[in-house]
C-alpha cells in the first residue's frame, strides 16, 4: 500500500512537470527577476514560525501549571513537526513526542495531553478567523467553489468535535470517559476484521479521561487566561501570510490583500484536512490553482508555491530531524 502511494505521488509529480513544461520559460523569467532578500527575510520569519509555536505552547502549560522553558520548546515543537511527517499518526507522533518530553521532565501525561489539544484548537480557531476572511474574498471574486465550501465544512466540524470533548471534559471526567470508551469500540469495532484483535484499550479511555479533567480544572478557574495562547496563535498565522506577501515580493509578482489572504487560506486549509502528511502533494496542487484562479499567472503561481512550501514545510522538518536526533540524545 505505501509503495503504491508513492507510485501514485511520483506519478503526479511527473504529470505536474510535463504540464508544466509550457510554461518553463515563463519560469526562468521570473526566477531571473527575483530578488532573494525577501526569501532571506521570509526564512528568519520561518524561524521566529517556530519560537512562536513554542512561546504558544509555554502559554497553554503555565495556563495548566506547568513550567517549561521556551527555548526547550522550540526544540520539541520541532521534533513533534517532524515525527508528524515521517510517521503520520493523525497527530499522535508528535503528541507522543511532548508526552515523552513531559514524563522526563516530571509533567503529568494528562495535562501535556490537554496542552496538545489545546494548541490544535487555538490553531484551528485562529485560522477559521483567517478562512473567514479568505471565503469572503472568494465569494466576492465569485471564485468559491464546492471544494473549498467541502474542506471548510470538514475543518468545522473537526474544530467543534474538539471543543466538544474539551468542554466535556472539564466538566465531568466521567462523561468524558464514557464517550472515549465509545469512541474506541467504535474504532475496534471497524478495525476489527482487519487486525482481529482491538485497536485501542477502553479501560485506559476512563484513566485517560481522569487525567485530561485534571488538566482541564486549571483553565476552568480563570478562563480569561486562554486569551494569551489563542493571540500567540492568531500571530502563528500573520507570520505565515508575511511569508507568503515575502514570496510574492521576492518574485516581483503583483498582489493584493486579498489575494495573499485568500491564497493563504486556502493553502492551509487543504494543509489541515489533507489525507496525506502536512498536505504533501496536495497543497502543491491546490495553492498554484487556487492562485491562478486569483488571477495571479500560472507559472508564477507555481513558483511562489514551491518556493512557500519550502521555507514552510521543508525548512522546518530539515529542522525538526534535527532537534529530534537532539532530544532523543539528551
Amino acid at each position: 500500500m505505501r509503495k503504491l502511494f508513492l507510485a501514485l505521488v511520483f506519478f503526479l509529480a511527473i504529470a505536474f512537470i510535463i504540464l508544466s513544461f509550457s510554461e518553463l520559460q515563463e519560469i526562468l523569467e521570473t526566477l531571473r527577476r527575483s530578488d532573494p532578500r525577501f526569501i532571506f527575510l521570509a526564512l528568519l520569519l520561518e524561524i521566529g514560525w517556530l519560537f512562536n509555536a513554542a512561546l504558544t505552547y509555554r502559554s497553554i502549560y503555565r495556563m495548566l501549571g506547568l513550567d517549561d522553558d521556551y527555548r526547550h520548546l522550540v526544540l520539541v515543537v520541532s521534533a513533534a513537526n517532524f515525527v508528524n511527517v515521517v510517521a503520520p499518526s493523525v497527530g499522535m507522533g508528535g503528541m507522543a513526542v511532548f508526552i515523552d518530553d513531559g514524563h522526563r521532565r516530571g509533567h503529568s501525561p494528562g495535562r501535556v495531553t490537554v496542552a496538545g489539544a489545546l494548541y490544535v484548537l487555538f490553531d484551528y480557531a485562529a485560522f477559521l478567523c483567517v478562512l473567514a476572511l479568505g471565503l469572503i474574498v472568494l465569494i466576492r471574486r465569485n471564485n468559491l467553489g464546492a471544494g473549498e465550501v467541502t474542506a471548510s465544512v470538514i475543518l468545522l466540524i473537526i474544530a467543534t468535535v474538539l471543543a466538544a470533548l474539551l468542554y466535556l471534559g472539564s466538566r465531568s471526567a466521567r462523561a468524558l470517559g464514557n464517550t472515549l470508551a465509545w469512541m474506541a469500540r467504535l474504532v475496534n469495532r471497524i478495525l476489527r476484521p482487519f487486525i482481529h484483535r482491538d485497536y485501542l484499550d477502553e479501560q485506559r479511555a476512563h484513566t485517560f479521561a481522569a487525567e485530561v479533567a485534571d488538566g482541564l480544572s486549571e483553565p476552568r478557574r480563570d478562563p480569561k487566561r486562554m486569551l494569551r495562547p489563542l493571540l500567540f496563535a492568531l500571530n502563528n498565522k500573520a507570520l505565515l501570510i508575511c511569508i507568503l506577501l515575502l514570496t510574492f515580493l521576492a518574485f516581483r509578482v503583483p498582489f493584493s490583500a486579498g489575494t495573499i489572504v485568500a491564497g493563504f487560506a486556502i493553502g492551509y486549509l487543504f494543509f489541515i484536512v489533507s489525507p496525506t502528511p502536512s498536505g504533501v502533494g496536495v497543497v502543491e496542487g491546490m495553492l498554484p490553482l487556487a492562485l491562478n484562479s486569483l488571477r495571479v499567472p500560472w507559472s508564477q503561481a507555481v513558483i511562489i508555491t514551491l518556493t512557500f512550501r519550502a521555507i514552510t514545510f521543508w525548512v522546518p522538518l530539515g529542522l525538526g530531524g534535527l532537534a529530534f536526533r537532539w532530544l532523543q540524545r539528551g
